[in-house]
């Protein structure tokens, strides 16, 4: 529509500006922009916060999956180009004169872009850190307590808003997102965490109802996409368009597709599920070795190390079904191995140490 092209050319025109006027930043907004990725969320915010506290970090993850799961009905629902293609295809330039907008490694995201998923997730995992952080001050009551709060409160919120901000600029800087892509995801990642302020039940949920909930996320996103396909709407539009116009075709990764997303969610949800309700958490985090300082430092450490190798496995990707498989059974081991794994070896190293030196 005509109010849409405009609402894009004056979003070329600020990412224009921002590759102009802010390339000696470019490296803190290139950062930013990693510090958005969702897949952080598995692999360094949740380590540290499980330890610390077990409640938030069961938040943490149901918020992300659930949130990114909004995020893929959503793009699939409002059909958001991406700058970096649409310049290219729209008919709004005169002469066919498109403006040069640069394109990075990290630009050439295959999945449409509106609300932005690294402005989502970001706002949605921090609220939840906020929030929890701020819940052990507001407890204070004395009157030098409550003015501490007060200067925690205001310092924690301007963090957040600063590092939203900053994702938000490098994500259109990069040309993937156009402005209001960025400000949808921000405000879609509150709403999604604050609706899990009010949910309790995850806490005491079954392997059962995590598997429901893996299911019923599913079948929900696959029968949208198959009835839609039945209309004759691709909901895979944007594939094509990122292939096409990507600057690198090394730059075009599988892992970006919108499918990819659901399949790594699933499988950190199932993971957790499978974590939580195991004897080996039972064992650990609820024995006598879980109030331990030592205990808890030892978990995280452990958790980031073995979560960092889990890095160095790649996943092929000649075969799509065959890399959605092995992509949810790596997101599955990577909650299990800090919910249940980790903490078991740590509590049975302990254990051992201790009736050595009894």
């Amino acid at each position: 529509s005509t109010k849409m092209d405009l609402l894009h050319s004056n979003g070329v025109l600020i990412i224009q500006h921002l590759q102009r006027d802010y390339r000696a930043y470019q490296d803190f907004l290139n950062f930013m922009s990693h510090v958005g990725d969702p897949r952080n969320i598995f692999s360094i915010y949740f380590p540290l916060w499980f330890q610390l506290n077990q409640v938030v970090g069961t938040k943490m993850i149901w918020v992300a999956v659930i949130g990114d799961w909004f995020n893929l009905i959503f793009k699939w629902i409002l059909f958001g180009h991406r700058p970096y293609w649409w310049v290219h295809e729209t008919m709004i330039y005169p002469n066919q004169s498109s403006p040069c907008l640069e394109q990075f490694p990290i630009t050439c995201e295959t999945g449409p872009g509106s609300p932005s998923g690294h402005a989502m997730g970001s706002s949605c995992i921090w609220y939840v850190m906020v929030t929890a952080a701020l819940s052990y001050t507001v407890r204070w009551k004395d009157k030098s307590a409550v003015t501490l709060h007060r200067l925690t409160w205001s310092l924690l919120w301007s963090i957040f808003w600063i590092i939203q901000i900053s994702v938000c600029i490098s994500r259109v800087f990069i040309a993937t997102h156009f402005p209001h892509q960025v400000i949808l995801g921000v405000f879609a990642g509150i709403l999604v965490a604050e609706a899990f302020e009010h949910t309790p039940a995850i806490q005491t949920a079954s392997l059962r109802m995590y598997i429901k909930t893996n299911l019923f996320l599913f079948i929900f996103a696959l029968g949208f996409y198959l009835v839609l396909k039945l209309l004759d709407i691709d909901l895979l539009w944007s594939v094509p368009k990122a292939k096409k116009w990507c600057a690198n075709p090394d730059w075009i990764n599988i892992d970006t597709t919108p499918f990819a997303g659901l399949v790594r969610n699933l499988g950190a949800l199932f993971g957790l599920g499978l974590g939580i309700n195991s004897e080996m958490f039972i064992t650990s985090c609820k024995g006598k070795n879980s109030c331990k300082i030592s205990f808890r430092i030892l978990c995280i450490a452990t958790s980031l190390a073995t979560l960092h190798l889990y890095n160095f496995v790649k996943i092929p990707t000649h075969a799509e079904c065959l890399f959605y498989i092995l992509s949810f059974c790596k997101s599955a081991a990577m909650p299990l191995t800090v919910v249940a794994l980790v903490p078991y070896c740590v509590h049975s190293l302990m254990r051992t140490t201790e009736k050595k030196l009894n």
